[in-house]
């Protein structure tokens, strides 16, 4: 287990590039199951969760050649279905949450699926009903052995049909259109999610050959075709990482510019952390940070308390809210964060209030932040990071604090963030990795 031992307190400067969209390669990579010819992705984050994906699609068949840092070619016309019968199979996906996307492209292409329960962040229950209700509608047939923890998917014989998703979840909606894509006849989906990590894989699919419709929209028509080639693909920069660069500078009074972040596809976030009083300036594709002694934060229009909340695209994405809640503690005012998805993401706050932080958790789901306005400063502690973006979180927090931080479980924010210790390093931070 890994460890980074933060000193505080340093103000950073300069420029900074967002590595790919952990999210969206998560989808993508998977989707090179639908061809047997070579796909090319660029931008892929050198980060655990998607070597592991890639490492599993390896064992499974699929021919991985690196062009370089950042771009692969793969090939996926030689699957070993049997490879998904053994162990190693079962293991390596259990580790690793976005290893359901695998199921809607080998339901597409070979009819089968075979999955252990996914494991991921220990945020709460994340179920997969939305993902397996939506197969089911398209005809596939699952047996759950209980006692394993294994799914049985037969797909063989997938017809497109009407669906309306009980969540807009941005997984369960991709991996619905990865399997409608090559069934028989055209699928309706409503209530889809509509993130711009989904219209990039539309897009990508529909290069490939796919027909898919309503692209950026809830409802999604899909006729479905009988092949699929390949293509090239780029992945949009990673939103979380911007939000979570703005937030860094915010809180270590920092000047940063975040270079190449595709502004017209990051929705509300700009504008999310400008309501908590920091500013910033898109300038072009980068967004300028300057080094700020004091934010404040906005309240509604009748004078009382802000509250930020997670929404459905093109609401506030769930993952920046740890973000918006450490840097609200040396603001100015008091906010009110509101997780809507998932009752176990703000457990972290306890690790917060013990670096001085003045927060009130009201329930699994709301937090009130007081802000300190930089009177009293956070003071470091020894901690662990429970899931990434918390993990992350605390590393804002560790690096605007007096002293020195130790943050244990950092591979929990390797596992979404690409070098951040060294990326970090090069603006003026000190973090050491200690094995």
């Amino acid at each position: 287990m890994a460890s980074f031992r933060v000193k505080g307190g340093l103000k950073l400067k300069g420029e900074i590039i967002p590595q790919g969209a952990k999210n969206e390669a998560l989808q993508v990579i998977c989707a090179v199951l639908l061809s047997p010819e070579d796909i090319t992705i660029d931008k892929i984050p050198d980060i655990r969760d998607v070597n592991k994906l890639i490492e599993l699609l390896s064992d499974m068949g699929v021919t991985v050649r690196k062009n370089g840092p950042e771009s692969y070619t793969f090939n996926a016309a030689a699957i070993d279905l049997d490879f998904l019968e053994t162990q190693d199979f079962l293991d390596k996906a259990s580790a690793l949450r976005g290893s359901v996307m695998i199921l809607g492209p080998l339901l597409a292409r070979f009819g089968t699926g075979k999955l252990s329960k996914p494991g991921g962040d220990k945020i709460g229950r994340r179920r997969m009903d939305t993902h397996f209700t939506g197969f089911q509608k398209l005809g596939a047939t699952f047996r759950y052995d209980k006692k394993k923890e294994i799914y049985h998917i037969d797909g063989s014989d997938l017809r497109g049909c009407y669906m309306l998703l009980d969540e807009a979840s941005v997984t369960g909606t991709a991996n619905i259109i990865m399997a409608a894509v090559m069934a028989k006849g055209k699928t309706t989906i409503y209530n889809a999610a509509c993130e711009p990590y989904i219209q990039q894989l539309c897009g990508m699919l529909n290069r490939m050959g796919a027909k898919i419709s309503g692209v950026g929209s809830n409802l999604l028509q899909i006729e479905g075709v009988g092949y699929l080639a390949g293509t090239t693909h780029t992945l949009l920069p990673d939103m979380i990482e911007i939000g979570s660069f703005i937030g860094l500078a915010a809180m270590t009074q920092s000047e940063i510019t975040i270079k190449q972040v595709q502004a017209d596809k990051l929705g509300i976030i700009p504008e999310i952390f400008r309501r908590m009083g920091i500013k910033l300036d898109i300038i072009g594709d980068d967004i300028h940070v300057p080094s700020q002694k004091h934010y404040e934060i906005e309240t509604f229009i009748d004078g009382s308390i802000l509250t930020i909340a997670d929404a459905i695209w093109p609401g506030f994405t769930p993952d920046l809210l740890s973000i918006v809640l450490v840097t609200a503690t040396q603001a100015k005012g008091t906010v009110l964060v509101h997780q809507k998805m998932f009752e176990s993401r703000l457990f972290f706050v306890d690790k917060l209030i013990d670096m001085g932080a003045q927060i009130i958790l009201c329930d699994p789901h709301r937090a009130t932040v007081i802000g300190l306005d930089r009177k009293y400063p956070l003071r470091g502690i020894r901690m662990t990071s429970p899931d990434i973006r918390a993990g992350v979180a605390l590393l804002i927090a560790a690096m605007s604090a007096e002293g020195t931080s130790v943050i244990d479980n950092v591979e929990q924010i390797d596992r979404g963030y690409q070098f951040i210790d060294k990326r970090l390093n090069a603006l003026g931070a000190s973090i050491e990795r200690i094995d």
